[in-house]
């Protein structure tokens, strides 16, 4: 049986929605991860915020496993909770444990973790979130290892 990890950058994600304009239902995704593409265990690297315990027990609830990352309230009130390091160590540590992984995310600072998952036949698929924004660089190196969440709206949404 086939054993696939989804690894998933919930800013990206959560960013590109608002910018395409329409809310993911998160429990539906799951289950499509799931369904489509037969993964076990699928992370979401989000940034801790107390507020937001509700959503987390919610996220739990579907079947995600949260990745906290301490955020920080920067000078100008935005909210900052980079989880880019944690999504490539957490792949890295789990390495031997999947088959092949999804990764969702659009942020080139990405590629060389979807090269490296390429080169080893270990790149399932990259879901990016947003077909109109994304980086170059993963268009590189996914090849044609690639799909978008932007086209699953009629699905996804909430």
């Amino acid at each position: 049986m086939t054993k696939n990890y989804a690894f998933i950058d919930s800013n990206n994600l959560y960013m590109a929605m608002k910018t395409l304009g329409w809310k993911l239902d998160y429990n539906k995704f799951r289950i499509y991860l799931k369904e489509k593409y037969q993964v076990e265990v699928a992370y979401l690297f989000i940034g801790y915020i107390p507020a937001n315990s509700d959503l987390y027990r919610s996220l739990q609830k579907y079947g995600f496993i949260l990745i906290f990352k301490e955020s920080m309230t920067l000078p100008d009130g935005k909210i900052k909770g980079n989880c880019d390091a944690e999504l490539v160590l957490q792949a890295m540590i789990d390495f031997q444990d999947y088959d092949q992984a999804i990764v969702v995310t659009g942020d080139g600072d990405f590629a060389c973790l979807i090269k490296h998952l390429y080169n080893k036949n270990k790149l399932k698929l990259l879901l990016v979130p947003d077909k109109n924004r994304y980086s170059v660089l993963l268009k590189k190196t996914a090849k044609e290892k690639i799909d978008f969440i932007s086209y699953l709206k009629s699905k996804l949404e909430h």
